[in-house]
């Protein structure tokens, strides 16, 4: 859509001239996220610095029913901060302060802009830290991390975003500048926080964030298991877990990975092994040390080669730049990837493991593999040449029966990614007609005039009542139409 003039003053009134882009090549970098499978440029780009200017823009956009994209850094991998219809994208990288922490009442607040790791190296000589940490911490934004509901390794034992916000400053669709949630844990009323975060900007855009902080552990012990088969390390994993243990993260990956983390970022991996498992146990000294013997003694006893216990941080760390550097890996393998983001229940982590093997022969495709073990997340990184189209079609068939196997098995179509505009139309998969219009009409009581974020979260779906409509393609570039 082409914004007029006067609206375009009217936003460069709102947050000044270096606060505005609306130049051809400007704009072009906010087109995608990190899944560039989707690309869509916004009208215009904004970037406020203040609440009263987010509020501002909010209440002119509603009021020219005008879409709004909100966008923290980018990282996301759903296809979610893309502007699929045009419109006004609000970028809230500006707005990244720490606002305050109390440590007294175990919890901070900042802006949604805020790097994910800043928090934590805020806080870290004091002893204390955000649990939350997707691998894109050093460069994800809090509000971000709250839109999409973000994971990481250790939400086995920590949780998820939504464990960790206390409160939130929203300004909704309508325009109106709401306070959900506070310090105090146990408020009356409904859970609107919970409602709110991974509601993927549907509701809103956020310019606050109350979480909770947490104190440091006595000790922390990282040790690296392979395996001769992905299925022996999955075994090890619900071993460990059935046998009282809950460890910070159990992180697997295959061998098509360990190769090219290997090849990549120089972690020294096993060479030879199917599978490495990533075991990080943390807590009490004596608990931890008591718990590595036993969960080395458990990978053994499902057939592990070896168990590498790191002997130091710097050891650790390094184990550690093997996993969260994963992804940019792969591009030793292959131009391109999909990324999947399913859940299956940790026991049903072997069966899916053989089902992948033959849905990549099957398709003919590249799988690699790297994944939160211990709550069953998956992430395989499907790789084709986006060069070719029939390769496209091999993966993108790949990835369509991959998440209906997932499912098949008690699974979910996604784990911490989100849903974005990638995979609404796999909704029905996982909802009756019911609950994606009772989704619908949540929504509406936040953005009744459905500018926020749109086509987004929500599947183009006769459940969805009066938002029932063909969506317009996004067609990625190197068209395959």
């Amino acid at each position: 859509m082409a914004l007029t003039r006067k609206f375009v003053d009217e936003l460069r009134a709102i947050v000044g001239k270096d606060g505005l882009i609306v130049s051809d090549e400007g704009r072009l970098v906010y087109e995608c996220d990190m899944h560039t499978f989707y690309k869509g440029l916004p009208d215009a780009v904004v970037l406020p610095a203040t609440s009263a200017q987010v509020q501002a823009i909010a209440r002119a956009c509603r009021r020219e029913k005008i879409p709004i994209v909100p966008r923290g850094s980018g990282t996301g991998l759903i296809g979610g901060a893309m502007a699929a219809r045009g419109g006004v994208m609000v970028g809230l990288n500006r707005m990244n302060a720490i606002l305050e922490v109390d440590l007294p009442n175990r919890c901070a607040t900042v802006q949604p802009g805020l790097i994910n790791l800043w928090l934590t190296n805020a806080v870290r000589e004091r002893g204390w830290f955000f649990a939350p940490d997707p691998s894109s911490q050093m460069v994800s934004s809090i509000g971000g991390n709250v839109s999409t509901n973000a994971g990481g390794p250790h939400c086995l034992k920590y949780g998820i975003t939504t464990n960790h916000v206390l409160g939130l400053e929203l300004v909704t669709g309508s325009g109106e500048l709401v306070q959900l949630g506070g310090v105090v844990a146990d408020r009356p009323g409904y859970d609107l926080v919970g409602a709110a975060v991974g509601a993927e900007g549907t509701f809103g855009l956020v310019t606050a964030v109350t979480v909770r902080m947490l104190h440091a552990p006595e000790a922390v012990k990282t040790a690296l298991a392979s395996f001769t088969s992905m299925e022996a390390a999955a075994e090890a994993v619900s071993a460990i877990i059935a046998a009282g243990m809950l460890p910070a993260a159990l992180e697997m990956l295959d061998s098509v990975m360990i190769g090219a983390i290997n090849a990549g970022v120089g972690a020294g991996y096993p060479e030879g092994a199917a599978a490495v498992l990533l075991i990080e146990l943390d807590g009490p000294n004596a608990e931890v040390e008591a718990q590595a013997v036993r969960a080395a003694a458990i990978c053994r006893e499902r057939g592990a080669l070896a168990v590498r216990v790191a002997r130091d941080d710097a050891e650790r760390a390094l184990l550690w730049k093997g996993r969260k550097e994963a992804a940019g890996a792969v591009g030793r393998l292959a131009p391109t990837y999909l990324l999947q983001d399913a859940v299956v229940p940790r026991s049903k982590l072997p069966l899916i493991m053989r089902q992948m093997e033959e849905i990549a022969r099957r398709h003919g495709v590249l799988i690699a593999n790297v994944f939160h073990a211990g709550d069953g997340n998956l992430h395989p990184l499907i790789c084709y040449d986006d060069r070719s189209a029939e390769e496209l079609a091999r993966a993108k068939l790949a990835n369509e029966e991959l998440l209906e196997a997932a499912i098949a098995l008690g699974g979910s179509v996604t784990g911490e990614h989100g849903i974005g505009l990638d995979k609404a139309k796999n909704l029905p998969l996982q909802y009756a007609d019911a609950d994606l219009n009772f989704m619908y009409r949540l929504r509406g009581v936040f953005d009744p005039d459905r500018v926020m974020n749109p086509d987004k979260l929500l599947p183009a779906h006769p459940a969805c009542g009066e938002g029932f409509r063909p969506q317009r393609p996004v067609v990625p570039a190197g068209a395959w139409v």
